[in-house]
């Protein structure tokens, strides 16, 4: 993986916006996402949507003046997800056509953000592959999702590249879901949009810490709400281990079922880690996680059923979201039938008001120039 240089931006290459939205309790990582928006200030136009407390706020806005345009999430996005109204705020302020969009704990060096760009001359939302660094024993865990995901298709990272044209033409994507990243995938589909998944495009991701890693286990699954066919392969899991213990007399059946269960996981991951020069960042070990996570989510998924119909979703900053996302069946048919919004941010729902600035313009409502 190529290391952070001091390359400038080439001359005569288009400019790249970076929207990061983010809301924290504390801040313990201050220093270093500090110094790593620094070093991506070089390369990009930054725009952070901050949704943390006052305090903190306060002092964010101290240290990033000069290196960041720094705004709180616009008032008028009345919407469940937190993060979408972040995207949705910055990308109110976006000025370049290509955009990158990234969690707070993604990490470009310069060249996976010069590919973004390239790769947004063609396609309308650019999807890379994160990759945890450093890699604890919950990273790993966590990571093995990646390698299955990697193997049967692509998988669902922080962080995505999009046209802001695009965005704009679609009026933006729905914030009332819980898998906001497969929404924004989907409403781009959905729109027409073209699609680049680039496996070989490695942008490291930080790990979170263990509790968060076991707070997010079964809201993770409920993701699966919106691939209903992944979500019954789940759901089969423990019947069907279940089935095979039951016949504990025949212990040579039940043996032989677990055993070879363990070791499709395993090597399905395996086919994951090894696809686009994939072991360059993701270490044998973390294909023999596979049965586990396999089996955490079979548990797992049992759990967010049970919270889908009985509690009416899952408890998110306060409220509870019952649609994990809309299929793109249903985007699609919206996106036919509803006239293109005259200002966006709610994806043709309630769209926003388009402020004055200009014929076409997209003018924040207190914008905060750098």
């Amino acid at each position: 993986m190529t290391t952070p240089g001091r390359r400038p931006r080439r001359p005569g290459r288009a400019e790249i916006d970076y929207v990061l939205p983010l809301r924290w309790q504390d801040d313990a990582g201050l220093a270093e996402l500090t110094g790593y928006l620094r070093f991506l200030s070089r390369y990009a136009r930054i725009v952070v949507i901050d949704g943390s407390p006052s305090p903190l706020f306060e002092r964010h806005a101290h240290l990033w003046r000069g290196i960041a345009e720094h705004v709180r999430p616009d008032d008028d996005l009345t919407i469940a997800n937190g993060k979408v109204a972040g995207v949705l705020t910055g990308m109110r302020r976006a000025r370049a056509e290509h955009v990158v969009i990234a969690d707070d704990d993604v990490r470009y060096d310069v060249d996976a953000l010069a590919r973004v760009d390239a790769l947004l001359d063609d396609a309308d939302l650019v999807r890379p592959q994160n990759h945890f660094h450093p890699l604890p024993w919950h990273a790993r865990w966590d990571t093995a999702r990646t390698l299955l995901n990697r193997a049967l298709g692509a998988d669902y990272p922080g962080t995505f590249g999009v046209r802001r044209s695009t965005f704009e033409k679609m009026g933006g994507y729905d914030g009332d879901v819980l898998f906001e990243n497969l929404e924004l995938i989907r409403t781009v589909r959905a729109h027409g949009g073209r699609e680049a998944r680039p496996l070989d495009l490695y942008v490291r991701r930080l790990p979170p810490d263990a509790r968060r890693f076991w707070s997010q286990r079964i809201r993770q699954a409920y993701d699966d709400l919106a691939q209903p066919a992944r979500m019954a392969v789940f759901l089969a899991v423990l019947p069907c281990l279940g089935a095979a213990l039951w016949r504990c007399r025949m212990v040579p059946v039940a043996t032989g079922t677990v055993a070879a269960g363990t070791v499709a996981a395993a090597g399905l991951a395996e086919i994951g880690r090894r696809r686009a020069g994939g072991r360059r960042v993701f270490p044998a070990t973390v294909s023999l996680f596979a049965p586990v996570w396999v089996l955490e989510r079979a548990v797992c998924s049992w759990a967010a059923l049970a919270a889908r119909f009985a509690l009416g979703g899952v408890p998110y900053a306060g409220r509870r979201l019952r649609v994990a996302a809309h299929s793109t069946r249903r985007l699609r048919r919206r996106a036919l039938q509803e006239p293109a919004p005259s200002g966006w941010g709610l994806a043709g729902r309630r769209p926003v008001r388009r402020q004055a600035g200009g014929s076409g313009s997209l003018v924040a409502r207190n914008p905060a120039a750098l």
